[in-house]
């Protein structure tokens, strides 16, 4: 009875040395795969903020009455004062941000909705969807809002014409509309993306448990939003931040939009705002700024969306 308990101990004493020296001995190939994973972290990701941050300190001067070489001098806070202050900066970050509120839930709810419709047991061809939902992320933001920007040109747009046959003045360029024609630009290219993510997550909830909600009488319904949808919080939480993210980036459809709209002008979000300030008018302080305060936006954004998404889990 008592030769067992000494063969067992005897035996884990001879295994803790080895588990010790294992570290050790993966030590090399463990650098191996994470040295050039950080280094290029490091080159790509922090080494551009903090230089941002830096170059947001500085602007470039002029010596005497303007003919002089220019120089970098050191500002401090000037350049965030000054987008602070400037009414340009305050309305292109409004816009963006009531762009987000409306575009963010639907592209979301969207998203979540076709893909329940895919989980669910009366799904067929769900491999076929899958590639024709995911297509236009496959299509380049440049090339997307080029192609959406035919369909919306009153010269060009088969809707447009449609609507002059039935009577109906349609005009996808408005000053109150183009924003939402963006809007559906971006909806379009990034929602089977966002399903994608929830629809994997989804397919990782164990089958059993739909089985017996089943048994117990529960409708597909049900089944979605008591046991789905809890369940891929997750999912919705990283597609949520990436799509705050995405959206406080905004450049290619307003970029796009500015050559055939008149009512999007170069500074119209806060992307192109710092754009012109850098290559037109070469203040890259005054453009590092924007850039620097457009990040922490986003960042106080997510932090909260996050909070609130996972509040019941605490």
């Amino acid at each position: 009875m008592t030769a067992a308990p000494l063969i067992d101990r005897r035996a884990g004493s001879e295994l803790r040395p080895a588990l010790r020296r294992r570290p050790t001995r993966f030590r090399g190939a463990i650098l191996m795969f994470t040295v050039p994973f950080m280094a290029l972290f490091v080159f790509v990701y922090v080494a551009p903020i903090i230089y941002s941050v830096v170059q947001s300190l500085f602007a470039t001067q002029s010596s005497g009455l303007g003919f002089g070489e220019p120089e970098q001098v050191f500002v401090g806070a000037a350049n965030y004062a000054k987008a602070l202050g400037d009414t340009e900066f305050w309305a292109a970050l409004g816009r963006i941000l009531l762009f987000g509120i409306v575009q963010v839930p639907v592209m979301l709810g969207g998203a979540l909705l076709l893909a329940l419709l895919l989980d669910s047991a009366a799904a067929r061809w769900v491999s076929v969807y899958r590639v024709l939902y995911f297509l236009p992320y496959a299509v380049p933001g440049v090339i997307a809002a080029v192609l959406w920007a035919y369909l919306y040109s009153p010269a060009l747009s088969p809707f447009v014409a449609w609507g002059d046959s039935m009577g109906i003045d349609l005009d996808f360029l408005g000053p109150n509309v183009v924003l939402w024609s963006m809007a559906n630009i971006t909806t379009w290219v990034f929602m089977g993306y966002n399903l994608l993510i929830i629809l994997s997550s989804l397919q990782a909830i164990p089958r059993d448990q739909f089985e017996a909600a089943r048994l117990d009488g529960a409708s597909e319904w049900r089944i979605a939003w008591s046991i789905k949808v809890p369940q891929v919080r997750p999912a919705l939480v990283l597609t949520g931040v990436n799509s705050i993210i995405g959206t406080l980036q905004l450049f290619n459809e307003p970029q796009v939009m500015h050559v055939i709209a008149d009512a999007v002008s170069s500074s119209y979000v806060p992307t192109m705002l710092a754009m012109g300030a850098a290559f037109v008018k070469n203040d890259f302080g005054y453009a590092s700024a924007v850039s620097v305060l457009l990040a922490i936006v986003a960042g106080l954004i997510s932090i909260v969306y996050y909070r609130i998404a996972m509040r019941s889990d605490a």
